[in-house]
């Protein structure tokens, strides 16, 4: 294996020196790490090759939102900034449970549970 490694940094450190890697998007920006706090993981993987293959569910992005928002809520002070916030939450809460309805016919006892803690968090 040291051999497939020295092969290796031989390449990439010729590349460097032709300048093969200077025109490369996003070369000298701070790269975009994104949280996957919000997905099981062991679904991780399965969501990084979706997500990388151009598909990552409304859901999912939704779910996403949702966290970003309780988050922020939680920490905000402001509380002209706290009702925009509040006002954003419920619209992205109105679009996922329509998703959920559609995507279940009913009104599931988790999604109901969900919305329960999301109002007693914030009121």
């Amino acid at each position: 294996m040291d051999i497939m490694w020295r092969i290796a940094e031989d390449k990439i450190r010729e590349a460097m020196e032709n300048g093969e890697f200077d025109n490369l998007p996003g070369f000298g920006k701070p790269l975009e790490l994104e949280d996957l706090a919000h997905i099981p993981e062991e679904l991780r993987i399965g969501y990084l090759m979706l997500k990388n293959a151009g598909y990552v569910s409304e859901e999912v992005e939704l779910k996403k939102d949702l966290m970003t928002l309780e988050d922020l809520l939680r920490c905000c002070d402001d509380e002209a900034e706290k009702e925009k916030l509040k006002k954003k939450l419920n619209e992205k809460l109105l679009r996922w449970n329509a998703l959920m309805k559609r995507r279940h016919k009913t009104n599931s006892q988790a999604l109901r549970d969900y919305q329960r803690r999301i109002d007693e968090k914030f009121r």
